[in-house]
């Protein structure tokens, strides 16, 4: 059904939810992006000092889109507040690490990745998300074209 407009304001009041969900979308991509990379680098190293505890795997965390003034705004990131199971490191030294393709910050594994670049560079550098996001607007009927 077609929405009636007088002004931008209600233009832009009218496609708020669309830009939620697509936000939403986009999120929950890099979401599922950053899982894949901490999958990864878990699965690109056998510990033979220590026992896992899993607290990097789990630290992924996605945060629902939320409109803020004209925008709509949704985070990813790697949550190492909770990351407090590490002797004699920090849960920002580990992801530190983990983005250097190191395990307990000096051993390289076997095709190690760097989890955060390496997620921003398969989501984002690369133009996916850019492509994802026009997918969205054209499927509701929004044209968009990519230069």
């Amino acid at each position: 059904m077609a929405k009636r407009v007088s002004n931008m304001n209600e233009l832009q009041k009218a496609l708020m939810p669309a830009m939620v969900n697509m936000t939403d979308t986009l999120a929950e991509r890099v979401y599922e992006t950053l899982n894949h990379f901490l999958q990864e680098y878990y699965n690109s190293y056998s510990p033979v000092y220590y026992r896992r505890l899993y607290d990097f795997l789990r630290s992924a965390t996605k945060v629902e889109p939320k409109v803020k003034g004209n925008k709509v705004v949704a985070y990813v990131y790697l949550d190492t507040d909770h990351m407090d199971n590490y002797y004699d490191a920090t849960g920002y030294q580990v992801a530190s690490w983990a983005n250097e393709g190191l395990h307990g910050g000096t051993i390289e594994g076997d095709n190690t990745p760097h989890v955060w670049d390496d997620t921003m560079k398969n989501i984002a550098d690369n133009g996916e998300m850019l492509r994802l996001a026009a997918d969205y607007l054209k499927r509701k009927g929004i044209p968009v074209t990519i230069k």
